[in-house]
């Protein structure tokens, strides 16, 4: 299935959801509409117990996303007006998002600037051609990375790495956020595809009810210790426990097969 709405192409096969900013023109900058359409596709993923792994990524050969497209009217905003206007999500609707409980992968072809890099702070595996640059390059333009950057990067990588990159809004090539620890994976652009496809095996590989409990307890425990963090009885932790799959994955272990997940 492929759906192509505002500046947005879905993608569904195969329980893989590719969610591609079509919007090369600009370098896949992203204006108000399209972020509408984005928040409205994690939604619709969201409500799909069929997707098992997210694919985000732009179109062409140049960009990731760009962040915000500076030729529409949003960036007449005041800061003010624009701080107050943030989206609960974050950029792109994905920086900040803590309700998609599937593996999300960025699949980084190009620039990964302000906010198309906090969609990649979103994501929970990095895969970047070698060509690809990231950068929280608002402080250059006299804004700030309001939409996930400044905080979650900080979290990502050590302090000094993150504050050298804030605090100089300068621009970083793949190897050096892979040795950061920001990026799982470089390679080639031509690779590129082989490359997220690997990955996309090895999650599928897994019982789809037991990443949707790890995304769900890493995502809503980070503000607790860890032995705090495991008594949380969380509805994805518990249905993974009582599943289907569960069963499952024992008994193909004990059949010597591979298992066939049911998702439930």
């Amino acid at each position: 299935m492929t759906e192509s709405v505002d500046d947005v192409i879905l993608t569904i096969d195969n329980g893989v959801a590719t969610v591609t900013i079509n919007r090369p023109h600009v370098l896949n900058a992203v204006d108000g509409p399209t972020t509408a359409r984005l928040n409205g596709i994690w939604e619709q993923l969201e409500q799909d117990r069929s997707i098992r792994a997210v694919v985000v990524t732009g179109a062409g050969p140049k960009a990731f996303c760009t962040g915000a497209d500076m030729s529409s009217s949003a960036v007449d905003k005041t800061g003010l007006e624009y701080w107050a206007e943030l989206d609960a999500n974050g950029f792109g609707g994905l920086s900040l998002r803590t309700t998609l409980d599937v593996p999300v992968i960025a699949k980084v072809n190009g620039y990964a600037l302000g906010g198309g890099m906090e969609i990649v702070l979103g994501a929970d595996i990095v895969v970047a051609c070698d060509s690809a640059r990231f950068g929280l390059t608002e402080p250059r333009v006299g804004r700030l990375a309001l939409d996930g950057g400044i905080h979650q990067l900080v979290r990502r990588v050590p302090y000094t790495q993150a504050m050298g990159m804030l605090l100089t809004g300068r621009k970083a090539d793949a190897a050096e956020m892979q040795a950061m620890g920001l990026v799982n994976e470089v390679v080639p652009a031509e690779e590129l595809d082989a490359a997220v496809d690997r990955w996309l095996d090895q999650i599928q590989a897994c019982a789809p009810t037991s990443l949707r409990a790890v995304k769900q307890m890493v995502t809503r425990t980070a503000h607790l210790t860890a032995t705090e963090a495991r008594g949380l009885r969380l509805p994805a932790l518990m249905a993974a426990l009582d599943s289907k799959d569960s069963a499952e994955g024992v008994l193909a272990f004990q059949e010597k097969r591979a298992p066939v997940w049911s998702g439930e």
